[in-house]
């Protein structure tokens, strides 16, 4: 990358900074919401009521906050934004499918509404928050690695462990054994 083409990018509440083209940068807004589809985003923590504005300003009206240090409900309320509390560890350790089922379901009938939009989110954006649009995307008839693709395509600071790959695989499979498969648009 041409260094006149990089432009700084505020990816968490630690202002980690990384290197983004303008192409890559047409996907975000005034805070750090990254774009997956057109009603489906992921992204970094609100942590307070001006970045909550922005999020609504940004059309949002549904959030799945994965992040463990901070409960987003409050927040939410004060602009009509229905949020899923669905906090979890980022220790690299397996996750149930009750974490998932959880997020898919919400994600589900929030986006049974055409007007709904999506935004999914975790302290940074890197681990959680990717895991659980992973998780989404898949229940949406996306192939797992192609989702992926696209959220690492979008969001470059997303890193996939495996065992949260894995953990999403299974959820999945039983989902799908379960006759639990679902192409809801999104």
């Amino acid at each position: 990358m041409r260094r006149e083409e990089a432009v700084a990018v505020w990816v968490g509440p630690k202002s980690k900074v990384a290197a983004r083209t303008p192409s890559e940068t047409r996907h975000r807004i005034g805070m750090d919401i990254t774009w997956l589809t057109d009603r489906i985003a992921v992204g970094g923590g609100i942590w307070n009521a001006d970045n909550m504005a922005k999020v609504a300003r940004a059309g949002i009206t549904h959030i799945i906050d994965m992040q463990i240090e901070f409960d987003d409900t409050e927040l939410g309320k004060a602009h009509g934004i229905e949020v899923l509390w669905n906090p979890t560890d980022d220790d690299f350790e397996p996750k149930p499918a009750s974490l998932f089922r959880c997020g898919v379901d919400f994600a589900e009938a929030a986006l049974q509404a055409t007007d709904a939009k999506l935004f999914i989110h975790c302290a940074a954006g890197v681990h959680r928050a990717p895991m659980m649009a992973l998780a989404v995307l898949g229940s949406m008839g996306w192939d797992v690695h192609d989702a992926m693709h696209l959220i690492e395509g979008r969001r470059a600071v997303a890193d996939f462990a495996d065992v949260y790959v894995q953990s999403v695989e299974k959820f999945l499979e039983e989902r799908e054994a379960a006759g639990g498969s679902s192409k809801f648009a999104g």
